[in-house]
């Protein structure tokens, strides 16, 4: 059983002692029957009278089992609701042809049994005939106003409507906390799983790029390219160092990323590449809410013209309200040949600090700007 549903029977824990309380009213009966207990009349209420009492009890054991309390009004009856309900009206039937008006007690019961069982409108109608038929039937059998039993059965079935709707509430809210923690468990892995495609995908193109350059450097047999491939190969391992340590940084909750810093890996990954660069040289200008927006963008724009762009030259314009990364290679077709992961992620960030992304075919190359609210 999982824990919501735990949580959820545990209100119908009392429902079988509430039930054996209430009980007491069949003392009534049960006095009467003994006190015929020399005739057969008296003999066979005793035995009616127990066994209603037993099959009411388990009533309730079955409501705490099944927690009816808890369900819809608009849930069907079941065929186990069905049989309980008509053995205590057959019960409660015979209690009254042996004992005669006080035997009327059950009727009680009855409609309360039907509350718990039966969704609200049956449960209602089935109230409704308890109290006109106990009314008629002490007319027509001349036991006197019945105004009681129409009392105790209208009070005690208001009572449990309102206890089943308290539970049903309950049930709903229960219900209602575990699909919002399951939804901030799902948002935080979509959440996580951006992050560390921003994180890795950025790095692992780098250090592809650096990797290839430093095979072509060492294949080409050059001394001062052997000198160039020994650079860039403690490159690689810087690099794959910081990776790592991104990562460890996203798996603990938490990232540090920078405009200026990945502005200036920026620098290094297109120089790499064999891209010519053209970047700012300060980012001063912009703003403190826009700085962790502005850098993702940066990671996010070189990282597409240095995987699938093919271009010659980029260049990223940064000023108080948006920035750009610009360059001279595929257009859309650059973006489009990604995963989709990096943008996505990147336009949920825009929407988060109320910008937006806005890509624009060059014709060549391709334009990739992010604009905060205020402009557009």
């Amino acid at each position: 059983m999982s824990t919501i549903e735990t949580r959820q029977s545990s209100p119908g824990r009392l429902g079988p002692w509430f039930a054996l309380v209430w009980l007491f009213f069949l003392g009534d009966p049960l006095l009467a029957a003994w006190d015929r207990r020399d005739e057969l009349a008296g003999v066979l209420g005793l035995v009616v009278t127990v066994a209603f009492a037993a099959l009411y009890m388990l009533t309730w054991v079955r409501v705490r089992r099944e927690r009816w309390l808890t369900r819809g009004s608009s849930e069907g009856v079941g065929r186990s609701a069905l049989a309980l309900f008509a053995g205590l009206v057959v019960l409660a039937g015979l209690d009254i042809a042996l004992l005669g008006e006080v035997g009327l007690t059950c009727v009680v019961y009855v409609a309360i049994s039907s509350v718990v069982l039966f969704p609200g409108r049956i449960a209602l109608g089935v109230v409704l005939v308890c109290v006109v038929g106990s009314l008629g039937l002490g007319a027509v059998e001349d036991w006197g106003s019945q105004a009681g039993v129409a009392f105790g059965t209208l009070a005690g079935s208001v009572a449990i409507f309102g206890l089943r709707a308290l539970l049903a509430r309950n049930a709903d809210l229960l219900v209602a906390q575990q699909e919002n923690a399951e939804l901030a468990v799902e948002n935080e892995r979509s959440r996580f799983a951006r992050d560390l495609h921003d994180i890795l995908g950025h790095s692992l193109t780098v250090i592809t790029v650096k990797a290839e350059l430093a095979r072509r450097l060492l294949e080409s047999g050059d001394a001062d390219d052997r000198d160039r491939a020994r650079a860039e190969v403690a490159d690689l391992e810087r690099l794959g160092r910081d990776a790592l340590a991104d990562v460890r940084r996203a798996v603990e909750g938490y990232r540090e990323i920078t405009l200026p810093g990945e502005i200036s890996r920026a620098r290094e990954a297109l120089r790499a590449a064999g891209v010519e660069a053209d970047l700012p040289g300060t980012v001063d200008e912009v703003p403190g809410d826009l700085r962790d927006l502005f850098a993702w963008t940066v990671r996010e724009g070189v990282t597409n013209v240095v995987r699938h762009a093919d271009a010659r030259a980029c260049v990223v314009t940064v000023d108080a309200t948006s920035v750009e990364v610009r360059d001279d290679g595929q257009g859309l077709r650059s973006a489009s040949a990604g995963d989709g992961h990096g943008l996505a992620g990147l336009r949920e960030r825009a929407a988060e600090a109320g910008a937006a992304v806005v890509l624009r075919d060059l014709e060549p190359g391709l334009s990739l700007r992010v604009v905060s609210g205020g402009e557009r």
